[in-house]
């Protein structure tokens, strides 16, 4: 599984683009994307903190443990070399281990690309793969993210609670807005020559 690439291809610009599982050589690559969206203040948990090579590097062993363990879907999106995107789906455990956190981020320069799209289709379809308790995928977005939470809702996510003021984002507190996916509901209405990626991936130009 460690460095399986589930997809190549190319953007609607023409930018080559391969998505692909992590491997324990991507840690330099990893922490230097983590700190640009810090350093961004985009709408991810950390705004503006540099995040330690020590910090990354707990990051990346236990991520790499949970998916031999089945416990996360975790895709890199690579162009020349550099690391450009990241969505993943963490199982929680207990009564809830039928349940799946959802998160994804791009970097700035590779935005409206339709890489958001895809890269969350192909992680969908890795969990359904390989995560065998995941029945329900959830997410949390912040309030003013109005372009991702559109795409969400095209995903078929659905808005289930709103905690407001619940996030606080360059300085001011904004609401954080909970959706959900039924994954079972999902495959029922999706074959698999139907699936989203796979109608989506006929957009872009396979090498």
């Amino acid at each position: 599984m460690e460095g399986t690439t589930i997809y190549s291809g190319t953007t609607k610009k023409g930018i080559d683009v391969v998505i692909r599982y992590p491997t324990a050589d991507d840690l330099d690559e990893m922490l230097r994307y983590i700190n640009i969206l810090s350093a961004e203040q985009t709408f991810i948990r950390f705004q503006g903190e540099h995040v330690t090579r020590e910090f990354e590097q707990e990051f990346l062993t236990s991520t790499l443990e949970k998916i031999s363990k089945k416990d996360m879907v975790y895709l890199c999106t690579v162009h020349e070399g550099h690391i450009i995107g990241m969505a993943a789906i963490e199982m929680r455990g207990k009564i809830e281990e039928h349940i799946g956190d959802f998160g994804i981020s791009i970097a700035k320069d590779f935005r409206n690309e339709g890489i958001g799209t895809l890269l969350m289709n192909l992680v969908l379809e890795e969990a359904q793969k390989n995560l065998p308790n995941l029945k329900i995928c959830t997410l949390t977005v912040f309030g003013n993210n109005h372009i991702a939470r559109q795409m969400y809702k095209n995903m078929g996510f659905r808005e289930f609670g709103i905690l407001p003021r619940g996030a606080l984002h360059k300085g001011e507190l904004i609401d954080h807005v909970y959706m959900y996916k039924d994954l079972d509901a999902w495959i029922m209405d999706n074959t698999i020559e139907t699936t989203p990626s796979k109608k989506y991936v006929l957009e872009w130009r396979k090498p």
